[in-house]
């Protein structure tokens, strides 16, 4: 079974073989529309527009290479429904993987730090004896 084409009769190719190239071209092409379908798939005005372009393209000698490329150019990699692998992609996949890495870092780093002591100053011989005399005779009151 094939998926679902709207692709209209007075678009398809008189060449088979330039027909499955525009098909296999138009399926990985995102509807800037619909966004959720090829334009293959899609009904909007806009995809009909980009496969009436696919086809032009590939019927004045374009490879599919340089099709897409030309497609990409005019609307941006956000039209590729795989977008190819680069340090952009790389980034967008793995920045969420990292913060939540070093967030966990950070927590496991500061875990016992709020369990010590606090850094105050040390008490004097002084101020050690008095504070004796007070505990001392706070508990000979009671």
């Amino acid at each position: 079974m094939t998926p679902a084409s709207a692709v209209t009769p007075d678009e398809i190719l008189d060449d088979p073989a330039l027909e499955e190239r525009a098909r296999d071209i138009s399926a990985g092409l995102r509807c800037l529309v619909c966004q959720n379908q090829s334009i293959d798939e899609s009904d909007a005005e806009l995809a009909k527009d980009l496969r009436v372009l696919v086809r032009q393209r590939l019927v004045e000698g374009d490879s599919d290479d340089e099709v897409i490329g030309y497609v990409v150019s005019r609307y941006g990699e956000f039209v590729l429904l795989k977008p190819r692998l680069s340090v952009q992609t790389v980034l967008l996949w793995s920045t969420p993987a990292i913060v939540l890495l070093g967030g966990l870092a950070y927590l496991f780093m500061n875990a016992g730090r709020g369990k010590t002591a606090s850094g105050g100053t040390l008490l004097s011989k002084d101020e050690e004896a008095d504070l004796r005399k007070v505990l001392s005779s706070r508990d000979h009151e009671t």
